[in-house]
């Protein structure tokens, strides 16, 4: 498949944990095994809460989870993508296990959740680097990293679309059971961690503006398990259960989502794949308040206030003939392509113990 490169080198070891052995969020670890990959251990770490108090609490269940289950498994490196809590988590696990790790789409910035902080710490305990822009290499650099260890891949988000054979709108309709209509929006909405409370007033200024275009579609996939979740989880069940043509997953699924946002005329909230993924559809993405703050992003991309008239606004701005015009020549700053055989060619010349110490780098 296109984007793709299976080692004869390289064994996969698979952990699956947080939000996918959940049932509140899809158990989405049956796709994994459906798509053919063995899970080699399942680690039980997330609370049903979305208070601070929960989020330290799991990550502390998962660091004791991922020290058990890398003393059974023994891997050689541990792959991470990210930077969720459960991340860190596993990255601690495997420093205090000296064990290596790969770190991917390290660098980059979200200035209004503390999943900044958590990408930053883990690129500290991280061994291998590869990020998705050169400005992202040079953060990564500037933070102390050997650039011998930096590598610009691009994103992988954009191999999954290449790799991916996706459904035509007929066949989306009837596995989704959902017709879309002249105007299409797909929107996930996070909190945005670093905001005391902010969720639920967001999440109704969205709404709010949405009701100001009532022949659109409307697509919604629910937001991660990060503090302050439960609102936006709640609220989004109470609108699309009154507004027609609307419709709400707990998860997609890679191909369904992938299909979805090729079809919809806007990507609307603040989700990283509105900035990494939709701009090689050439897909307009509504951006929403400062959860993605200091990311690259494509001029596909409006940036607007979590307020309802400065959505409304962009909404509007999607739909004029100039930036409809616009659309056609958009590159995406995250590459087209190819991160994922560039990663595995790279780990398949690497000796399997590396030295664990690292001289900081300085510019």
């Amino acid at each position: 498949m296109q984007g793709i490169k299976e080692s004869q080198k390289l064994e996969l070891q698979i952990i699956a944990t947080g939000m996918h052995l959940s049932p509140e969020f899809g158990l989405t670890y049956k796709s994994i095994e459906e798509d053919g990959f063995t899970i080699n251990k399942k680690i039980e770490m997330l609370l049903s809460s979305d208070t601070s108090v929960s989020i330290s609490k799991s990550t502390g269940l998962g660091i004791i989870g991922f020290a058990d289950a890398f003393e059974d498994l023994k891997p050689h490196y541990i792959l991470l993508l990210g930077d969720r809590y459960e991340l860190l988590a596993s990255s601690c696990a495997a420093m205090f296990s000296k064990i290596p790790i790969i770190h991917l789409h390290g660098g980059e910035t979200t200035e209004g959740a503390f999943d900044e902080a958590i990408r930053h710490s883990i690129t500290k305990m991280s061994h291998l680097h590869f990020v998705a822009a050169e400005q992202y290499k040079q953060r990564v650099i500037q933070l102390g990293e050997d650039p011998s260890r930096v590598f610009n891949v691009g994103g992988l988000g954009i191999d999954s679309i290449l790799k991916l054979d996706l459904l035509s709108k007929t066949e989306l309709e009837s596995i989704l059971n959902f017709r879309f209509g002249s105007k299409n929006f797909l929107i996930t909405f996070h909190p945005v961690t670093l905001e005391e409370n902010t969720s639920e007033k967001q999440i109704d200024n969205l709404f709010a503006a949405l009701d100001q275009f009532p022949d659109a579609h409307c697509i919604f996939t629910m937001p991660n398990s990060d503090s302050d979740s439960r609102i936006i989880f709640d609220k989004i069940i109470q609108y699309t259960q009154k507004r027609e043509n609307s419709k709400v997953f707990t998860s997609m699924g890679q191909l369904r989502y992938l299909s979805t946002l090729k079809i919809v005329d806007a990507v609307i909230g603040n989700s990283s794949s509105g900035i990494i993924e939709a701009p090689t559809f050439k897909t307009p993405t509504v951006n929403i308040g400062d959860r993605q703050t200091g990311r690259l992003k494509a001029e596909s991309i409006i940036d607007c206030l979590p307020e309802t008239a400065s959505i409304v606004s962009a909404i509007r701005k999607i739909f004029t003939a100039e930036f409809q015009s616009s659309l056609r020549s958009i590159q995406n700053p995250y590459g087209e392509g190819g991160a994922s055989i560039s990663i595995v060619e790279t780990l398949e010349k690497l000796n399997p113990h590396p030295t664990l110490k690292k001289k900081f780098y300085d510019l």
